[in-house]
Parts: C-alpha cells; structure tokens; sequence
C-alpha cells in the first residue's frame, strides 16, 4: 500500500513539475492542495513538506539563471532582508502561541484560499500591472518598498507555501518595471530558495515535514519539469496560465469551505 501511494504521489509530482515546466508558476499553488484535497493530507504537513520540495526544485533553477546572468542578487538580497526576519518572526508565532492544531490547520487553508486567489490574479493580470507600472514617473530607489514587500511574501509563503512564484513576479515586476522578464524571473526564483529554505526547515522542527512524501513528490516532479520545459515552445503560454488561472480559483474557492 506504501509502495503505490509512493507511486501515486510521484505521478502527481510528476504533473505538477510539467505544469510547472510549460508555465513557469505553480508549484507551490497546485502542490499544496492538491496534497489537501486529494491526498487527504494535513494543511500543516502539506505547507511544510511542499515549501521544501519548493526550495530543492527551484535551487537548481537559480544556478542555470545565474550562469545565464538573470539574477539582480542586489535586489534579491533588498527581498530576503524583509522576507527571512519576517518568515521566522511567523514560524516562531504558529510554534509558540498556544494555537489547538485544528485551529492551525483551519486557518492555513483559509490562507492558501487567498494565496490562490491572489496567484490567478496574478496570472491573468500581471502584465497590465507590469505596463501599469511602466507609465508611472521614475521613483527614488524602492529599497524600503522592495523589504517591505519580502516581508509580506514571507509571512505569506510561510503560512501557505503560497505566493513565492507568480505574485513574487508580480510585485518584483512593478517594482521595476525597466527590469527584463528574464531577469524577474530569474531574482524571483534566486529569492525563493532561501525563503522557502527557511520556513520548510521552521516546519519541519514543528514536525510538519513527511520526509518520504517529499522525496516521492521529487522522483516525478524533477522529470516533469525537464519534460514540461522542453515542450514550453510548443504549447502556448498564455492559454496554459488562463487555465491554470481558472483551476486555482476553483481550488481556492473549494479551500476556503473545507
């Protein structure tokens, strides 16, 4: 029975790093409820064990970025000095204050809910925002804007496993709008490592991490996504993210009244 849920969860592994593959997002969006609401997993072992499959996965993602020189690290690092303090600040409160562990898992579903719901806004609307943002007159160094907003992704992704993908490129997007794509692109996954690093590692001394779930979700999730970014050329782009748009605020909605 262990042997074929270890097999079934590689297949989802599986189709999730293809999706993840064509589009570029969600991984943490689909992984996390898909574990919820189909595997029956813990919204608690679920967040953990999914933000360290997030930062196994994109680690390897922000060395081929960076040898292609598509990582701002000065940016990157503006992030992570808002989003590291502010993950341990959330790990350190769900650890410490008295939280019945229904309770607990009640309200990261609600989290995810609007984590999801935010990422398919992301995805439908990014770039308007982006051009948006264009249009508007150069602002002074956002260095304080660029922290504050890694603070809000790292309560977030904490709390949800959410938000480290296509809501990162979003906000990196309209922060600097000159920046090419490849280079958000690139920054938002090199900053997603440590993060997702931080508060897996913040989860799993909260015994939220299910070590061979993640490995499982690894053994298919590393062939998917090889396979997924491969085909990328063939398949457009933009239909695949309506669609996963759509899917992530059905299984947001279905979320937000379990």
């Amino acid at each position: 029975m262990l042997a074929a849920m270890d097999f079934t969860y590689s297949i989802a592994g599986f189709s999730v790093g293809l999706i993840v593959g064509l589009t570029g997002v969600g991984g943490g969006s689909l992984m996390t409820p898909l574990l919820v609401l189909l595997f029956g997993i813990k919204p608690t072992i679920a967040v953990g064990t999914d933000l360290l499959y997030a930062a196994l996965t994109k680690a390897g993602g922000t060395i081929t970025h960076a040898r292609l020189g598509h990582v701002d690290w000065p940016m990157v690092r503006r992030l992570a000095f808002g989003s590291i303090p502010a993950s341990l600040t959330t790990i350190a409160l769900l650890a410490y204050l008295p939280i019945d562990q229904q309770v607990l898992s009640s309200t990261i579903s609600q989290a995810l809910a609007v984590a999801l719901t935010l990422t398919a806004g992301a995805l439908v609307f990014g770039k308007r925002l982006r051009k948006a943002a264009e249009a508007i007159p150069p602002q002074p160094s956002p260095t304080r804007r660029t922290v504050t907003v890694g603070a809000v992704l790292g309560v977030l992704v904490t709390v949800s496993s959410v938000g480290a993908g296509a809501i990162g490129v979003v906000a990196i997007g309209m922060l600097y709008p000159k920046l090419s794509a490849h280079r958000i692109v690139g920054s938002d996954i090199a900053h997603a490592v440590p993060l997702t690093l931080v508060a897996g590692l913040g989860h799993g001394a909260m015994g939220h991490v299910d070590v061979p779930l993640l490995l499982s979700l690894l053994a298919g999730s590393l062939p998917g996504i090889w396979l997924g970014s491969r085909a990328s050329r063939r398949v457009p782009e933009q239909v695949l993210r309506r669609m996963l748009a759509v899917l992530l605020l059905l299984v947001g909605a279905k979320l937000a009244v379990v």
